[in-house]
């Protein structure tokens, strides 16, 4: 008996890559509550608790140079800008002095989220999903492979809207360092090439509308940009 496949082919997600190429994207994950200036602006806990971990669908993945719908479902929609693992080798229990080796590159993203229902979703102790998970929410910029851009530790990561600047921080305040994000990660999930890590935000979130223009940047990094435009009907 031979298999039909009963609907169109799904197709692979992929994120273009310095030098040419594209990632294949399998899972998105996002670290939350990893910078403390950005937990004491959201008024949470100032305590190194274990990072928290979200997923955002593959999809919802979009390049550099994007048209980002306004979504619907919100009235207070915000940028957070992250540096971003790209994951080349799975493992599960991944020991801190082994992460880096599981790392194919790295890039430039935006957590773009509904601020209000995430809001709703804390208060009301539910999933952040409604505020973090939904279309063209992961934007995310060209992938420096590892073996041609350094590790990051100590760098600006700043976020500009329509030229003024928004957020600015250091990847050296991330309260999870990124060996300790996949370490602490793969124990709860088995890593697998593909996936993708969001490592969190520093202060200076806020609102954006449309026509507003992006710019992420994180030294060593190609820039991201997207434009927010218009909902979609």
């Amino acid at each position: 008996m031979t298999s039909q496949q009963m609907l169109p082919a799904i197709p692979v997600t992929g994120v273009p890559v310095v030098g040419g190429g594209f990632f294949p994207v399998r899972r998105v994950y996002c670290v939350g509550r990893n910078y403390l200036d950005h937990i004491r602006e959201m008024k949470e806990a100032d305590e190194r608790d274990p990072p928290f971990f979200f997923q955002k669908p593959r999809d919802s993945v979009v390049p550099d140079g994007a048209r980002v719908p306004y979504p619907a479902f919100t009235e207070d929609f915000q940028f957070e800008v992250e540096l971003v693992l790209a994951i080349g080798r799975g493992g599960r229990d991944i020991a801190v002095e082994d992460a880096l080796d599981h790392i194919w590159g790295y890039a430039v993203g935006i957590d773009l989220t509904r601020r209000d229902r995430q809001r709703d979703a804390r208060d009301m102790r539910l999933p952040w999903e409604m505020g973090k998970s939904f279309d063209a929410s992961a934007p995310c910029g060209e992938i420096a492979p590892a073996r041609d851009a350094r590790h990051f530790n100590n760098c600006a990561i700043t976020l500009s809207v329509n030229g003024v600047e928004k957020q600015r921080g250091d990847i050296g305040q991330m309260i999870w360092s990124v060996p300790e994000i996949v370490a602490q990660l793969s124990k709860q999930m088995k890593l697998e090439p593909g996936d993708l890590i969001y490592t969190g935000t520093p202060a200076g979130v806020g609102p954006v509308v449309p026509g507003d223009v992006i710019d992420a940047r994180i030294e060593g990094l190609p820039s991201l940009g997207i434009t927010i435009v218009e909902p979609e009907i």
